[in-house]
Order: C-alpha cells, then sequence, then structure tokens
C-alpha cells in the first residue's frame, strides 16, 4: 500500500470515528451557545459582561447561531467566556467508504451508459450482465486509483 493511501485511510479513519461518535449529536433548538449558557445558570447579562459586550450583542450571537451566520471565532470566544470550548466537526451523512463508493458507481454508470449508448448505434450494445460487470469493475477501479475528475459533478 503506498503512503498516499495510507494517508487517505488514516483520514477516512479520523473521520469516520467522529462520525460514530457525533452522528446522534444534534444542534438543540435553542442553539449550542444559549443551551450552554442555561445550562450554566448564567444569564446573557452576565456572559455579556464577561465578554465586555451588549446583551444585545449575546442574544444577537446566540440567534446568529441558529442561523449560520455567526463565525467559528466568535462561537469560541462566547464558550471560553463560559468556560466552555468550542468542539466542532464535519462528517458525513454516511460511511466516508460508503460515500466514495457511491460516487464511483455514479461515475462509472455514467461512463459506461455512454459508452453503451455509441455501441448501440453500432448494434454492438452490451448486455445487462455485460454493462453491470463493467460498471463494478470501473468502480474499483476508481476506488483504487481515483481519476482527478472524481467529484467534479459536470464529467
Amino acid at each position: 500500500m503506498s503512503i498516499k493511501k495510507i494517508i487517505s485511510k488514516q483520514y477516512q479513519d479520523k473521520v469516520n470515528t467522529a462520525a460514530t461518535k457525533l452522528r446522534k449529536v444534534g444542534t438543540p433548538l435553542e442553539g449550542w451557545l444559549r443551551t450552554a449558557r442555561k445550562a450554566l445558570g448564567m444569564s446573557g447579562a452576565q456572559l455579556a459582561r464577561r465578554l465586555g459586550v451588549t446583551r444585545a450583542h449575546v442574544n444577537n450571537t446566540e440567534k446568529g447561531e441558529l442561523n449560520g451566520s455567526v463565525t467559528i471565532k466568535t462561537l469560541q470566544k462566547m464558550a471560553e467566556a463560559m468556560g466552555c470550548r468550542l468542539v466542532y466537526a464535519i462528517i458525513p451523512e454516511r460511511e466516508v467508504e460508503k460515500l466514495l463508493a457511491a460516487r464511483a458507481k455514479k461515475k462509472a454508470m455514467k461512463m459506461v451508459e455512454e459508452v453503451n449508448k455509441h455501441m448501440a448505434l453500432e448494434k454492438q450494445a452490451l448486455s445487462e450482465k455485460q454493462v453491470a460487470f463493467e460498471i463494478e469493475r470501473l468502480q474499483r477501479e476508481m476506488l483504487k486509483n481515483p481519476p482527478a475528475n472524481f467529484w467534479n459533478d459536470e464529467d
């Protein structure tokens, strides 16, 4: 196994491990900032004083978390002011390997479909069994050595 493959596998394992641990953790309805603040029994005014900002600023930031307009830096500052730390992760909806396999299959299907279309014009279309075999073969090949355009949608 090449160094590149080993490193890729390590990244996949790291993301899959995080996903397994975090998949069931959802954002509270009020957002993490307000939920943590309330869990600590801290008022918005108290948090505002700790941050050196207004109560309105704290309220707007808590709302901003919910609509996605707050920055990571701001989340981090507010967490620290509450004696907490910010932890964030980007996790896939399913295992990385399954995402890669699905992408490879989609690309393989498109490639085989295009080739088979041209072959059909020449009365040389592949059978369903041959099509399925070629899709699986191309999928395995792409998973082994992903092409440069693997994540390009227009290809």
